[in-house]
């Protein structure tokens, strides 16, 4: 085979030590160094030293980032490539020739690097999806919350929407200080609340302990802190947005996407599509493109592909706060596939087309243009007519169509 690169190293990451294998003209070297950044330092003044261009190392766990840190800084083209692609023989598997085989696979030109971001939107794309890690926390704690009420038959959560909103959160800070009288517990409701205060009555009537007071405090100081290390964040994540604000404004003009939605997006894919070839590159990428496997000339499973986890999460939640947005497409191209395959899959398929409209949306910078709901209906205008008058016929009636003028 040709040789595109005649000096690489192909890297075998560990958690401890690093293998490398370079290839020269001169012949192959081996050499293994740890991963303290002293050791990652002196590999790149290795390479640079034996006039290494182009380095290669599979994207195992979050043990390949140092490296790539570091020789980000060189001239040294570095490569993450996904590790299902290159795998080596069976049998033979050594960190040695592990190495080895990155490399060789390297110096043919056979290996293609994983979409690596640039420092500052890999630091944003880490706040990120912190933050959603820190929101996904204050979720399970409210749940955790929602059970020790339950525990005590305190039936909050079956008149109130959320437990934690204004009224919701005096009442249980009621509860935790030891206050047992219903009556005094309702009269904490606010604004709409007020309305169901005998519902509110019959509902903190229970029977709790003073082990359930305790983790009831417990958990209510865990979500405080949650909510105001998650408002750090925001602030953070805010500023670090400023240039973005022209690409915010554009996905805000999507149904189902909100602030927080909008940044996560942009921080996972970044605001330049040209780095995407086309839309269904970016699909693929984010693992919300259809499988495509067929044998026998027989269509087999479709199911997506692998991708950006937390971007294809994103989106899902985008598309099903979208299927509530009534009287739009996306409302209609819900419901129309999840009469037929299922909410989930539906989710999916909404999830996957903002993405492509989010596609040309940043490439062209113009705002989302809404079809409406009756976009389907529409399309197929000619077909949905005469099989309404081939119906009609059947019973018996003669039909005249004449479309209504303006």
């Amino acid at each position: 085979m040709q040789i595109i690169y005649e000096r690489c190293c192909g890297l075998d990451v560990h958690k401890k030590t690093i293998v490398a294998c370079l290839l020269t003209p001169q012949g192959k070297e081996i050499c293994t160094f740890g991963t303290m950044t002293e050791d990652i330092l002196a590999l790149a003044d290795w390479l640079k030293q034996k006039g290494c261009t182009h380095a290669a190392m599979e994207s195992t766990g979050s043990f390949w980032k140092p490296i790539y840190n570091v020789l980000e800084l060189t001239n040294i083209e570095t490569l993450v490539v996904n590790a299902k692609h290159i795998k080596a023989v069976p049998g033979r598997k050594t960190d040695v020739k592990d190495a080895e085989w990155i490399a060789n696979l390297l110096r043919h030109g056979l290996l293609q690097g994983s979409y690596i971001p640039d420092r500052d939107q890999r630091e944003l794309r880490e706040l990120t999806r912190y933050r959603r890690s820190l929101i996904e926390e204050r979720a399970r704690e409210v749940n955790r919350m929602q059970k020790v009420l339950e525990g005590a038959n305190i039936k909050l959560s079956s008149v109130a929407t959320d437990i934690m909103g204004v009224s919701g959160r005096a009442m249980i800070k009621a509860l935790i200080d030891g206050v047992d009288n219903p009556e005094l517990i309702a009269q904490f409701a606010k604004r709409s609340m007020k309305k169901k205060i005998n519902e509110l009555v019959r509902a903190l009537r229970g029977l709790i302990g003073t082990h359930q007071r305790m983790m009831l405090a417990t958990q209510l100081r865990h979500i405080e802190f949650l909510e105001a290390e998650i408002e750090k964040l925001d602030r953070e994540i805010e500023e670090r947005m400023r240039p973005f604000q022209e690409e915010l404004k554009l996905l805000d003009t999507i149904p189902g996407i909100g602030e927080r939605n909008a940044q996560q997006i942009l921080a996972e894919i970044g605001t330049d599509m040209g780095r995407f070839p086309t839309a269904p590159h970016l699909s693929s990428w984010a693992g919300m493109a259809p499988g495509n496997h067929e044998s026998a000339g027989k269509r087999k499973s479709g199911k997506t592909t692998q991708g950006n986890k937390k971007l294809r999460s994103c989106l899902i939640e985008a598309a099903q706060a979208a299927a509530r947005s009534k009287k739009t497409y996306f409302h209609s191209q819900y419901h129309r596939i999840g009469a037929r395959r299922g909410k989930k899959r539906a989710a999916v398929a909404v999830g996957h087309s903002i993405l492509i409209i989010i596609y040309y949306m940043l490439k062209r910078k113009e705002p989302y243009q809404e079809l409406g709901p009756d976009y389907f209906e529409k399309r197929r205008e000619v077909s949905n007519v005469n099989r309404a008058v081939k119906k009609l016929e059947k019973l018996g009636y003669k039909v005249t169509v004449e479309k209504q003028t303006a």
